[in-house]
């Protein structure tokens, strides 16, 4: 039995029909407000008919397929709608009960009372010049004042890259990458610029890591989700905070034809070990990127934006980076319009908008100053009471 929260902002009647659900029953649950709604997949007969009596005690609703009462198959999906106070309850009351509903009960104590996270903004700077963004590409004292400006227009944290991860990119090797960043790195450190923001260094290679977080940096951002050993030691030594990041294949191949039964499920997988990984290493603090364009098709990239707050049950910060990727590409071709990555600020603002919303903390963009303005309009009338 798996469980994942959905944006309460979903058609929910039509989910419901997809789900089989019998008529009269969508027209009673679709019109209730509901704080959680739960999608539950391969929940057995026998646990979907106590759940739902369950539920219905206490005011909350279970949608289940035509056919659950008479237990007609063994196995169905449903839906459980509830509020603060029933999704309490029901988080104890169901710890008692048989057919695997006590871990059905302990996932959704997770969900109660979602951490919330200070709003920060990373600002993006590549130090090679094949990244997808030309404008992202700064190298030597041009690095530097564009730190500089970024900090000034509202970056709390700053990446540094050597490498490109674009789809269809091959690694250039270890010393090439060090090549890229050193210059940067040691500026930075002889400067103390690490004073004046968190630094962040986009890598996966533990030399590269280590070499930063010898000079200032707090943050290793890796793309493969602390998949290497010897990168976790390097950041345990440290005491650094590790970006852990989901993506499916590398990227040189990430992009042909991905493919996900349920991607918020498989995602939630791969967070729930790598975060089991990074504690047997003694690191404690992590920010959980869903990775954005890296292995995801269209369709997978937008379930993940669109139901992120999931994803905080874990309990920790979450990061998201689609500044001018492709998949707003994507959806303007759906209009006939062809868009290059310099077209592309109004997409990636609608989207880091919508991930704030739904529980990013971290933005990473290009475009600092933008997103700060952007960023705060959303929050002041997000927080205004009548």
């Amino acid at each position: 039995m798996q469980i994942y929260k959905l944006n309460n902002d979903i058609d929910l009647a039509n989910l419901m029909h997809k789900l089989n659900v019998d008529k009269p029953g969508i027209e009673i649950m679709k019109k209730k407000h509901s704080i959680y709604i739960f999608y539950i997949k391969d929940i057995s007969c026998g646990a979907a008919n106590i759940l739902k009596q369950d539920a219905l005690s206490i005011g909350a609703e279970l949608a289940v397929p035509i056919g659950v009462p008479n237990c007609k198959r063994k196995i169905f999906d449903a839906i459980l709608l509830c509020n603060q106070k029933q999704l309490e309850i029901l988080s104890k009351k169901e710890l008692s009960q048989p057919f695997k509903l006590k871990e059905l009960a302990k996932k959704l104590k997770e969900f109660i009372n979602l951490p919330k996270f200070p709003l920060k903004i990373m600002g993006v700077i590549n130090a090679n010049d094949d990244s997808f963004f030309e404008g992202s590409r700064f190298s030597g004292i041009e690095a530097i004042k564009q730190i500089e400006n970024m900090i000034e227009n509202g970056a709390k944290i700053i990446d540094i890259g050597g490498v490109s991860s674009r789809p269809g990119s091959e690694y250039v090797g270890r010393e090439e990458e060090l090549k890229r960043v050193k210059p940067i790195i040691d500026e930075i450190y002889q400067t103390k610029l690490y004073e004046k923001a968190i630094f962040s260094i986009d890598t996966f290679d533990e030399v590269v890591l280590e070499y930063a977080l010898d000079r200032g940096f707090k943050i290793a951002n890796d793309i493969t989700g602390l998949e290497r050993d010897e990168y976790a030691k390097v950041v345990a030594k440290y005491g650094a905070n590790v970006v852990i990041m989901h993506k499916k294949g590398t990227p040189k191949d990430m992009q042909i034809n991905p493919f996900y039964e349920n991607v918020i499920l498989e995602v939630d997988e791969f967070f729930r070990k790598r975060i089991e990984k990074a504690k047997s290493f003694g690191i404690r603090d992590i920010i959980l990127d869903v990775g954005i364009g890296f292995g995801k098709r269209l369709q997978d990239n937008i379930a993940l934006i669109k139901h992120l707050e999931h994803f905080l049950h874990f309990g920790y910060e979450l990061l998201v980076g689609a500044s001018r990727k492709s998949m707003i590409d994507m959806i303007m071709k759906k209009e006939g319009i062809s868009t290059t990555p310099a077209e592309r600020l109004p997409g990636t603002l609608a989207i880091h908008i919508e991930s704030v919303r739904n529980g990013a903390s971290i933005i990473r963009c290009h475009d600092v100053k933008e997103h700060f303005q952007a960023l705060k309009v959303f929050e002041e009338i997000r927080k205004f009471d009548v």
